[in-house]
C-alpha cells in the first residue's frame, strides 16, 4: 500500500454494508482502445473479478457508478452478477443516497474506490475511501487508502482485501 490508514479501517471495515466503485481509472486503466471498425476496448483485471467472487461469500453487495455508459461495462457487471449498475451517472453522490435509502443503510456504511473529479463528491461523504496510485486527483483529496496496484491492475482487489482484512 502506499498509504493506509489502519486506525480509520479497524474503526470502520466490519461496519461496511455496502462497496461502491468508479469503473474507468479503478477496474481499467482508464484508457480507451478503438479498433478500426470504431468499437471500443477496454480490459478488465481478473483480480478484480476474483473480488467480486471473495465478496459473494461474505454477502457483501458492489454498487457500479460510471459516467460512461458502455455496453463492456453492462456484460462485465452481468458476468459478475452484480446487482447495482448505474451506467451514465452523472450525480453519483444523489445516486449512492437513492442506493442506501433503498438498502437502509447510511453512507458511513459504504466503502467506495475512485479516481477522478467525479468521485470527489462521493469520496468526501462514506465511510471508507481508497484511490488507486494512478489517480490524477491525490493532490486533491487525501482517501483512506492509496492502493500499491494502479487501475487496471487489481486496485479494487487491494481496496476489497483491505477490508475484509479489517472485517
Amino acid at each position: 500500500m502506499v498509504k493506509f490508514n489502519e486506525n480509520k479501517f479497524k474503526k470502520n471495515a466490519k461496519n461496511i454494508k455496502l462497496i461502491a466503485t468508479d469503473i474507468d481509472g479503478v477496474w481499467t486503466d482508464a484508457k480507451m482502445y478503438y479498433t478500426a471498425e470504431g468499437e471500443t476496448i477496454k480490459a478488465f483485471s481478473t483480480y478484480d473479478g476474483m473480488a467480486m467472487h471473495i465478496l459473494e461469500k461474505h454477502k457483501i453487495p458492489v454498487a457500479i457508478m460510471t459516467g460512461e455508459s458502455t455496453e463492456m461495462v453492462k456484460r462485465r457487471a452481468e458476468k459478475l452478477k452484480i446487482k447495482h449498475l448505474f451506467l451514465g451517472e452523472k450525480e453519483k453522490l444523489k445516486r449512492l443516497k437513492s442506493l442506501c435509502q433503498k438498502l437502509n443503510i447510511s453512507l458511513e456504511a459504504v466503502a467506495y474506490i475512485g479516481d477522478d473529479i467525479n468521485d470527489l463528491d462521493v469520496l468526501k461523504s462514506v465511510g471508507l475511501t481508497a484511490m488507486p496510485k494512478s489517480s490524477i486527483i491525490l493532490d486533491q483529496f487525501d482517501p483512506d487508502l492509496i492502493t500499491s496496484r494502479n487501475g487496471g491492475d487489481g486496485a479494487f482487489r487491494e481496496f476489497v482485501d483491505t477490508i475484509l482484512k479489517y472485517r
